[in-house]
């Protein structure tokens, strides 16, 4: 950043802290950090045809200007990156007097190992860290560090040893984080139901040892449910909470988790795929806005989503009809 230019991250985050909240103030964030988890499909299929096999894949170059496009019509607060495509973004400038902040993945845990033909996530979550925050300092000053704790003692004693060891870390390099909390990904005598109690016992659990200066701006996580998300959110009103993604799902998928995690307090989204594969990924956020600000239910921006292929010449993936279908089972709870 350069100039007088304030953030739009910092702008709303002060105004949620003040307890001024609108839907206005919501966070938007572009999980575009994928190739540190999927490789070389990390920007998923090129074009919109379904019968192509192989699907030709999009380019880093490719992945790159849709990052650059969203910063540039300032479509997202956060764009996240890799290390190595934040670099790429810097020295081309896309992100001068821009009032997007550009986020690193800081570390790169065995469970987002998802190269094609590779099995890593079926096994239990260890620590790794690729990234020198050091050197990504000269890049931005916001980083993700993400977590998974699988009900193993000893494994998740590792995992929270690593996230101290980052803490001193990223203080040393003059960087604040944000804070991604996976749901386990193999874990030990857990059940199902239990989920969303566990990984809210353990976020709580894992902050409490820390000062106000230590903590993370804000939570990554996964939406468990409303009632899940309320609990949290009522436990601690300061602690703003955001949900991720997951899978690409449907249109109507993404902008149903969007308008529940809303309603049940949550601040911040961080979608990777369901931004990334869409037709138009300009078109996908400035929807989300609307439907946000209660101007459009999903349903209502489902259409006009289509609507605006239609008029940039581009065929959907799915039929209006398959694109209005809620595909993802934790939100036909809300």
């Amino acid at each position: 950043m350069t100039g007088e230019t304030v953030r739009a991250l910092d702008r709303k985050l002060a105004t949620i802290a003040a307890g001024g909240y609108t839907p206005d103030d919501f966070i938007i964030a572009d999980a575009k950090d994928a190739d540190m988890a999927f490789g070389a499909a990390a920007a998923g299929a090129a074009g919109t045809a379904v019968d192509q096999v192989p699907p030709r894949l999009r380019s880093r170059q490719e992945y790159l200007s849709a990052m650059s496009a969203l910063v540039r019509e300032e479509r997202v607060d956060i764009m996240l990156t890799s290390a190595s495509n934040g670099e790429q973004l810097v020295r081309k400038g896309v992100l001068e007097g821009s009032p997007v902040t550009l986020a690193v993945r800081a570390n790169d845990t065995t469970d987002i190992w998802n190269q094609r033909g590779g099995g890593y996530p079926k096994h239990p979550s260890r620590p790794f860290r690729s990234a020198d925050l050091q050197a990504v300092r000269g890049l931005c000053d916001l980083v993700l560090y993400s977590v998974t704790f699988n009900n193993d003692r000893d494994l998740d004693l590792a995992t929270l040893e690593a996230y101290a060891r980052f803490r001193d870390d990223a203080h040393t390099a003059g960087l604040r984080h944000f804070l991604e909390v996976f749901n386990p990904n193999a874990p030990i005598g857990l059940s199902a139901p239990d989920v969303g109690t566990f990984v809210n016992d353990s976020i709580v659990r894992t902050l409490a040892g820390l000062t106000s200066a230590e903590r993370p701006l804000f939570l990554k996580m996964a939406f468990n449910g409303p009632a899940a998300l309320e609990e949290l959110v009522s436990w601690d009103p300061a602690l703003v909470v955001g949900v991720l993604g997951g899978s690409a799902g449907t249109t109507r998928d993404t902008f149903e988790l969007l308008q529940q995690a809303e309603r049940h307090g949550a601040r911040v989204s961080l979608f990777g795929r369901k931004i990334q594969q869409a037709e138009s990924q300009g078109d996908l956020v400035r929807l989300m806005r609307l439907v946000l600000r209660g101007d459009l239910s999903p349903a209502q921006a489902v259409r006009e989503y289509h609507d605006a292929l239609d008029t940039l010449g581009l065929q959907p993936r799915r039929s209006l009809d398959e694109d209005l279908l809620v595909t993802e089972p934790v939100l036909e709870q809300g």
